[in-house]
């Protein structure tokens, strides 16, 4: 085991649907019939290859066909967790998207007791739930969502995010709903400057208030937003390896996440939809100090800012760090 799996970590962007383990995805292909392109567990690896971000979200729809039953949610909610816990990572907020799978017999209550018991399934590590609604969708379809998840947070639904495509559909019109979930309780995020530029952000920011930015790549665009972010702490929710893998940006030493990081940016590590972009978040530092010079110590800057940018309470926020800087993968050079 290396140093980047000892050492403890936190993540909070990672979707459940993109963290699917090769071999519990595969065993859903075969429960539904099989795949003629996916003849073994090697086909489907390859299968998660893109030449553009286009391509990416059509291999996003193909998987969602093996995703049918409460019983499959629970199956890789678990396995999830077991290689998120086998990796080092103590504390994780995971995104997943409930109204994609709504079908009779199947609601957004469903698939969230079914999420949170295969999570119950490994205590190793704490895991808080986002649900990721769908700009596609539009805002009168996710305001459903949103009321039906009041049925289940108690299960550990901390807050909502948007995802789906940027580039066609922009904050503004999600207005309300990001109004209505703040006044129900619930924490917000929003993706955004990943398939759109830095208006996109702001949109994010001034019209949906969002707390959190996810991915946030295009922020260079525009000086004053990247001012802006730096002043207000803004937590940017940075996933590296996905936007080389969806060429988002050309290559990991392209990626601005230095430029951010050494002008004073909240910054924090992820990785997306780490087995659909062959990527873990041990990978994500081991690339970055080997590929791209970061030192250690940065590196555990980088997984504190993950605890602070959390939504973790502050009470729990403290205990996360004395917990992880008393480890001793902590302390090795």
């Amino acid at each position: 085991m290396t140093w980047h799996e000892r050492i403890p970590k936190a993540e909070l962007h990672v979707h459940l649907e993109g963290a699917i383990p090769h071999a519990a995805l595969f065993a859903l292909i075969r429960k539904y019939g099989g795949d003629p392109s996916v003849p073994d567990v090697a086909a489907l690896a390859r299968r998660f290859e893109y030449r553009s971000f286009p391509e990416f979200i059509e291999a996003w729809v193909w998987k969602n066909r093996f995703l049918r039953e409460a019983e499959d949610f629970t199956l890789i909610a678990a396995e999830m967790a077991r290689d998120m816990a086998a990796q080092g990572i103590r504390y994780a907020e995971v995104f997943y998207s409930p109204s994609i799978f709504v079908r009779p017999g199947l609601s957004v209550p469903d698939v969230t007791r079914a999420v949170r018991a295969g999570l119950a399934r490994v205590p190793a590590i704490e895991i808080a739930l986002i649900a990721d609604l769908v700009r596609d969708y539009g805002p009168d379809a996710e305001m459903k969502t949103l009321a039906a998840l009041q049925e289940v947070r108690d299960l550990g639904v901390i807050g909502i995010g948007i995802g789906g495509s940027e580039q066609a559909f922009p904050p503004g019109p999600f207005r309300g709903l990001y109004e209505a979930a703040r006044a129900a309780g619930f924490r917000t995020t929003a993706h955004a400057g990943e398939a759109a530029g830095a208006a996109s952000i702001w949109g994010a920011l001034r019209e949906l208030r969002a707390e959190r930015i996810g991915h946030g790549t295009r922020a260079a665009d525009d000086p004053a937003l990247v001012a802006h972010l730096i002043e207000r702490r803004i937590p940017l929710e940075m996933c590296p390896v996905s936007n080389v893998r969806t060429r988002v940006v050309g290559s990991l030493r392209e990626h601005p996440i230095r430029r951010y990081f050494e002008a004073g940016m909240l910054v924090t590590v992820n990785t997306d939809d780490p087995m659909m972009f062959q990527t873990r978040l041990a990978d994500e530092y081991r690339r970055l100090e080997r590929e791209c010079g970061w030192t250690r110590a940065e590196i555990r800057r980088l997984i504190l800012a993950a605890i602070e940018s959390s939504w973790a309470s502050e009470e729990r926020k403290r205990a996360l760090v004395a917990e992880f800087t008393r480890d001793p993968a902590w302390h090795e050079a």
